[in-house]
């Protein structure tokens, strides 16, 4: 066998073996069971009162919890306050552009840059500014009327202060059983991370909703969605491995979907769907990727289109989600080549440091001299 036709065929073994890699989690079966309530608990007081439209946005405000740390009590439930009013004002941003669609993709763009410089600037972990600009994504395409958006938002926020408290008392529960992990002083904050990163992630997330709305795509939520979870990878290769993972792991989930919106559900039957979903996305996600994107694909279309949903369009949505999953990944991975990209950053990072303020607080002098030794 000729050298060139081994090395190929080992570096394919090593591509499907990166593919296929499940990692170990240390993580408790307590977590995902309380991330499944914060999702849950909305969802059932929906279906009691017969308003699901409203558990399903309270819902949304839920997945707050996913942003819970592993820090002292004082510190995780700061945090989780924090990313709670964030979440809320995503979502009245995303709510309020839904009336203005041609400034849609520059709400969604600007809340995409800054969004993820404050994750970066506090070293917020995964699922970083993802389910911020998840919840401006869905509020932006979801039908409402304008005084419908204090309401909206009011039932998102009471979504995210019942995750609160149920985090409340998942802390209090684990820390007897678990050592809290120390808090270390934030590391200084550099140009490339914080601030180039961000632009050109933003930038990848507004190109992608850009390309929805010229190709006229129907609630394309998960364009941008799909772009961001992709584009997050902290190398080439990592945005590579998110995005063969999203596809395929997607493509299986709308089967699964499909499946799913077939049966004859109601309000009652759809809450602890969207639980059992939960629980098994917060299990799996730690240790692949790919494996957690089959269920994450279900309980995102439920999430956003079971208030509305007709069963005689379900073949039309399962194939409208997958273009977008497909749509939104592409568009991420040339997004995450030219964040990767050392003479496009060296470019573009040169133009951006000149708009930089002196006082903002970024490290640019290490990046400077690391150019002009």
């Amino acid at each position: 066998m000729p050298p060139n036709h081994k090395n190929r065929l080992s570096h394919l073994r090593d591509e499907l073996r990166q593919l296929a890699t499940i990692n170990k989690s240390d993580r408790p079966w307590q977590m995902p069971f309380a991330a499944a309530l914060s999702v849950g608990l909305p969802l059932l007081v929906g279906a009691y009162f017969g308003h699901m439209e409203y558990g399903l946005i309270s819902s949304l405000g839920g997945l707050v919890f996913l942003y819970l740390p592993e820090t002292p009590l004082h510190h995780r439930m700061i945090c989780l306050i924090a990313c709670a009013f964030a979440l809320s004002a995503s979502y009245a941003l995303g709510v309020m552009s839904h009336f203005l669609p041609p400034v849609m993709v520059l709400v969604l763009t600007f809340l995409a840059v800054v969004v993820t410089m404050l994750c970066r600037f506090y070293r917020l972990g995964p699922p970083g500014s993802l389910f911020f600009i998840m919840a401006a994504a869905i509020g932006a395409y979801s039908p409402s009327e304008i005084l419908e958006i204090p309401l909206k938002v009011g039932l998102l926020t009471l979504g995210c202060l019942l995750a609160c408290m149920v985090a409340f008392g998942y802390s209090l529960f684990m820390l007897r059983r678990r050592p809290a992990q120390a808090i270390f002083p934030l590391p200084p904050a550099s140009f490339d991370f914080v601030v180039f990163d961000s632009v050109i992630i933003g930038g990848a997330v507004g190109v992608s909703l850009l390309l929805a709305q010229a190709l006229e795509l129907e609630k394309a939520y998960w364009v941008p969605v799909s772009c961001l979870a992709v584009i997050q990878g902290m190398s080439l290769r990592a945005v590579w491995v998110k995005q063969a993972h999203r596809v395929f792991g997607t493509g299986i989930g709308l089967l699964l979907a499909w499946g799913l919106l077939m049966l004859p559900f109601n309000n009652w039957s759809i809450s602890f769907v969207m639980m059992l979903l939960a629980f098994i996305v917060e299990t799996l996600v730690v240790r692949h990727y790919g494996a957690a994107a089959i269920f994450i694909t279900p309980m995102t279309i439920l999430l956003a289109d079971a208030a509305t949903l007709d069963v005689s369009q379900v073949d039309e949505l399962i194939a409208a989600r997958f273009f977008d999953t497909l749509l939104g990944c592409l568009t991420g991975l040339v997004g995450g080549i030219c964040l990767h990209h050392p003479r496009f950053r060296a470019v573009a990072g040169s133009w951006m440091r000149r708009l930089l303020p002196k006082d903002a607080g970024i490290s640019v002098r290490q990046e400077e001299e690391k150019e002009n030794p």
